[in-house]
């Protein structure tokens, strides 16, 4: 999951970044209005974790101009006012959910991952295609009834592509969704080919159909439709 952290406190924005990380998501942060909207506007993220009190500005600004133009973006707003005019505000605005500053960093993890279900999972803790079953509770991913042993990062390619099914995804915005938006790209993205590679390589060994095709110059696609 790629999340942006826009909170101004760096203390914070650092340790919500490191325990999240740990947890498997790639973290990009922004301490600003203006430089939260740039990355919004520069870059693909599934939930934007938003502070409404920024330094010059406001985040229900920030959410107004997301929700204009991205709307499948999920949103968690956090803030220390408690104001009940607040959270209803944000929620109107298409915010997804509104977390009460000092928060537990499990509890917002917990949510996040409710939120990103919700927007590509309908909601279920275990996601199911075909043959393919997923728990993003326990990370566990089976092929029918054979346990499939992934890496962090072929875990996370994998519900990308679940989550896109039927639409192609360009190297870049693998790279970008694993990887963050200040990777060093160079001239090369064989590291995602290889990532692929190494995916495609185990569902078909433990059984499952080869749904992933390599589309060239352009990128790849995950066929809902393979017989």
């Amino acid at each position: 999951m790629k999340l942006l952290i826009v909170e101004d406190n760096q203390s914070l924005s650092e340790n919500v970044s490191t325990y999240l990380s740990k947890e498997g998501y790639v973290c990009e942060k922004a301490f600003s209005y203006q430089e939260a909207t740039q990355k919004l506007i520069s870059f693909d993220y599934d939930i934007v974790l938003l502070d409404i009190m920024l330094p010059d500005g406001n985040g229900m600004d920030v959410l107004r101009t997301l929700k204009q133009n991205r709307s499948e973006v999920g949103v968690l707003i956090i803030s220390a006012k408690n104001a009940m005019h607040d959270k209803i505000t944000g929620l109107d605005l298409g915010a997804d959910d509104y977390l009460t500053k000092p928060f537990h960093l499990p509890e917002l993890n917990a949510r996040l991952k409710a939120i990103y279900r919700r927007r590509n999972f309908q909601g279920s803790k275990e996601v199911v295609f075909n043959e393919i079953r997923i728990n993003t509770d326990t990370h566990e991913v089976f092929i029918s009834d054979t346990a499939l042993v992934l890496t962090g990062k072929e875990y996370e390619l994998l519900l990308y592509f679940l989550a896109n099914k039927n639409r192609v995804l360009t190297k870049q915005s693998i790279a970008e969704h694993l990887w963050g938006d200040y990777m060093d790209l160079q001239d090369s993205f064989d590291f995602v080919y290889q990532h692929i590679k190494n995916l495609r390589k185990k569902i078909t060994k433990s059984g499952g159909k080869d749904y992933i095709s390599n589309l060239y110059g352009i990128g790849y696609k995950f066929n809902s439709q393979v017989v």
